[in-house]
């Protein structure tokens, strides 16, 4: 029940990281600690040695230190391990229902009108969604559609244009001309609504006020946005993204912007631990944007910062490590899991590349090594080095693993076993690893700062946000 309330929030910030609970930003602020302390290598001593540098600790991310922090429980109707759609439901409509499902009841006949269709609609409030994935997936969606399957992505996107809301930016729309290629395509109809559409960055820069669909000029894996450990100063981040949108959005009756980092998610399914912290820094950096925006705004302003679910059953501690962590060694990443498919094992395979010469790309990019001084840890093991050959063999040569279908699975999930493989030995020489290639039931956290923030301090599940904020805001 809310109580003690000030006044109605003139400015609504609500960022999701898809997949992130406490393991994503613990280990983003973990690594942040380990890069900034010079002794970190030496730092955690055994459990038998009491010697050694006292390690600094971790740098927590600027929402970590939100004046109030709750936990979010995120089951839905069918799993206490949800996803995205049933997820963001909750989030945005105060309701359960089935995974897969966006704003619709479990039998698909009852509609959820969303809290941002009722504020666009009872306090004309405008509205933005941005998303570091596809503007047309299950998360963006939960803000503006209401269908049966996640996966109807050309309905979705027809949606999307319906809903009038004044910005859209980040990834490409999955499926413009529909499933079969037959349909009029989305950005076409976006155009005859009234949208200006973009996908140049100069062509971003220009706008300063919509309704406007801005498409990241450097679409990477699945027309979304590159991950931040692949993107370079020259490509527009999430945080430019929220910059614009506070831009395009501003005016005398407020705004409700949802900001989705949703490559976070994807880094977990394929258990690269360094890309999902690379992109949990890059959401922090858009919650900066907020931040920035509320110091001159204090009174009217509320930054929420959750989850939807965790995703990859991501953990700080490895069997290999016992009690010690080397998250600094994280560093030697220089590419995401993504980007190596793409740049790198595809041509592996069409020519066959010699192990050794994958070798050397291996240390290059990731930091293991064959050979190195003592005590260098990212000099690979007899046993890792084992693992690698096999997950080369299966990538390259397609030779059989010798493994039973359970355990493959459990080896490589659905992904690039050459390529997963590789993160699994940096990740876990690291001290980090995953359980999962899925979701998981792990609760989430919510970091709220500004006008009646303290409403979401406790333990509560997804659908309280929902109703807070309506609370907060007198729509019904």
């Amino acid at each position: 029940m809310l109580c003690s309330l000030t006044k109605r929030q003139k400015y609504v910030f609500l960022f999701i990281g898809d997949g992130m609970s406490f393991p994503q930003f613990q280990s983003a602020a973990d690594y942040l600690g380990a890069m900034a302390d010079s002794d970190y290598m030496q730092a955690v001593p055994s459990l038998d040695d009491n010697q050694g540098a006292v390690l600094d600790g971790p740098k927590p991310l600027n929402f970590m230190g939100f004046e109030t922090v709750g936990s979010v429980v995120t089951y839905d109707s069918n799993s206490f391990a949800p996803d995205s759609a049933s997820t963001a439901t909750s989030i945005a409509t105060g309701y359960k229902t089935y995974s897969g499902s966006i704003n619709v009841d479990e039998t698909a006949t009852r509609v959820y009108e969303t809290i941002t269709e009722k504020v666009h609609d009872q306090l004309g409030m405008k509205v933005g969604v941005i998303s570091s994935v596809n503007l047309n997936h299950a998360t963006p969606a939960a803000l503006y559609a209401h269908q049966a399957s996640r996966s109807s992505y050309y309905e979705i996107g027809l949606e999307l244009i319906d809903s009038g809301f004044e910005y859209f930016a980040g990834g490409g729309l999955l499926k413009p001309t529909g499933s079969d290629k037959d349909k009029e395509d989305l950005y076409d109809l976006a155009k005859k609504a009234g949208y200006t559409v973009t996908k140049t960055q100069a062509e971003a820069e220009k706008i300063t006020s919509g309704p406007v669909i801005l498409i990241d000029e450097h679409l990477a894996d699945g027309s979304a946005m590159a991950y931040e450990l692949d993107r370079t100063e020259k490509f527009w981040s999430l945080a430019d993204y929220v910059e614009k949108g506070v831009q395009v959005l501003d005016n005398d009756k407020g705004f409700f912007l949802m900001c989705e980092g949703g490559k976070i998610d994807w880094a977990c399914h394929a258990n690269d631990a360094a890309s999902t912290i690379h992109d949990t820094l890059a959401l922090a950096d858009a919650v900066q944007v907020a931040i920035d925006f509320a110091r001159t705004h204090a009174d009217e302003t509320l930054i929420l910062v959750t989850g939807d679910h965790e995703t990859g059953g991501l953990t700080i501690g490895f069997a290999g490590t016992n009690y010690d962590t080397y998250i600094s060694l994280l560093d030697s990443q220089k590419i995401s899991y993504a980007k190596f498919d793409s740049d790198y094992v595809k041509g592996y395979k069409e020519a066959k590349t010699p192990f050794e010469t994958v070798l050397s790309d291996i240390e290059a990019l990731f930091g293991l090594k064959v050979n190195g001084d003592e005590g260098d840890k990212l000099v690979m093991t007899d046993y890792e080095l084992g693992l690698l050959k096999t997950a080369y063999e299966k990538s390259i040569n397609e030779k059989d693993t010798g493994m039973v279908k359970q355990a493959e699975y459990v080896a490589y999930g659905t992904y690039e076993p050459l390529t997963v493989t590789i993160t699994h030995i940096l990740n876990n020489k690291s001290g980090v690893a995953f359980t999962s290639y899925s979701h998981t039931g792990l609760p989430v956290a919510m970091f709220a700062s500004g006008v009646n923030a303290e409403q979401f301090d406790g333990y509560y599940d997804n659908t309280d946000i929902y109703v807070k904020l309506a609370g907060m805001l007198a729509v019904k």
